[in-house]
């Protein structure tokens, strides 16, 4: 269950690899654009108004953000899982924070470019920061419950660079990007992590959360403030 409170709770540091996404993406007149795990869908409007687009389709599994959707002329919004869109013809497919939830990257992305037109742009964001103690403390707690740690399915940055080069797109753009998040203390790193990591544990274990602020307080500190870096790939590509 994913909770649009929770996740909003650090808004503008969320925001900020998003814009950082959609700077790489090259405007064209009349796009037709899907935005996948759109969450609660202010993201995609921003970005439907910044690209002129003609069409927006903005795509999440989780009614609970899709209810506070925006409205605009041009964009619409649909209750679905990712793996189950099947689009074509399209001028941009963006997903920001929303891929590392679907696992075969191999696979999911040669399925993604399917559904690009010709000159389509690829344009995806997703963390890659499962060696911080925020997650990987999570993982051990999760072995000390007897609950099954989450794999992230994301590759290595230059098996994106590899794979898009396979896929045969004429361009790309691949890095991996260091962001530091000053933040009160480092307890807040334990709401931070409730508002995405956590979804996938919380609901597992009756004291999942609790052992995980205590271990991870364990291994960070009460640091006041806390800065908290955090790693994420942002990639772009467009076809021929």
């Amino acid at each position: 269950m994913w909770s649009p409170d929770q996740y909003e709770r650090f808004r503008s540091e969320r925001a900020q690899p998003f814009w950082d996404l959609a700077a790489l993406v090259e405007r064209r007149p009349r796009m037709r654009v899907v935005d996948l795990g759109c969450g609660t869908g202010e993201l995609t409007r921003s970005l439907h108004q910044q690209l002129g687009a003609s069409e927006t389709l903005g795509i999440d599994n989780s009614r609970e953000m899709l209810a506070k959707a925006p409205s605009a002329a041009g964009l619409r919004f649909e209750n679905a899982e990712i793996e189950s869109f099947a689009g074509n013809n399209l001028d941009l497919v963006f997903s920001n924070a929303a891929l590392h939830w679907i696992p075969d990257h191999e696979r999911l992305f040669a399925r993604l470019t399917t559904m690009l037109a010709p000159g389509g742009q690829l344009a995806v964001q997703m963390p890659a920061n499962e060696d911080h103690p925020s997650h990987r403390t999570a993982a051990e707690v999760a072995h000390e419950l007897g609950v099954e740690p989450r794999r992230s399915p994301v590759l290595a940055p230059e098996r994106y660079a590899e794979l898009l080069n396979e896929l045969r797109f004429a361009r790309q753009h691949v890095r991996l990007q260091i962001y530091g998040h000053l933040l009160p203390s480092s307890a807040d790193v334990v709401e931070w992590v409730r508002g995405t990591l956590l979804t996938f544990y919380e609901h597992q274990h009756p004291r999942f959360i609790e052992r995980y602020r205590e271990s991870l307080l364990a291994a960070i500190g009460d640091q006041r403030p806390y800065f908290y870096t955090y790693k994420r790939l942002l990639i772009w590509a467009a076809s021929p």
